[in-house]
């Protein structure tokens, strides 16, 4: 884009997803400011899911209960 022109690209994505969240809103007949509080919820609890499965699959962690079950297995 040249510097003149008016539409910057977070101006056009900030409006589209305005635009979005109207259409949402109104295709499940609720309240825009439900819509957005519900997707902070549920931004929220996948950021949680995200953190346990990366705090699960640590490379660490799985080497030590890998040794751990070896041990056992051996014993």
């Amino acid at each position: 884009m040249t510097p003149e022109s008016p539409l910057q690209p977070a101006a056009i994505a900030e409006w589209i997803f305005a635009i979005a969240t109207r259409f949402l809103a109104r295709s499940l007949n609720m309240p825009e400011p439900l819509v957005h509080s519900t997707g902070a919820y549920v931004f929220a609890h996948v950021a949680a899911v995200e953190t346990r499965a990366a705090k699960t699959l640590c490379p660490v962690a799985l080497s030590r209960r890998l040794r751990a079950w070896f041990r056992e297995l051996i014993a």
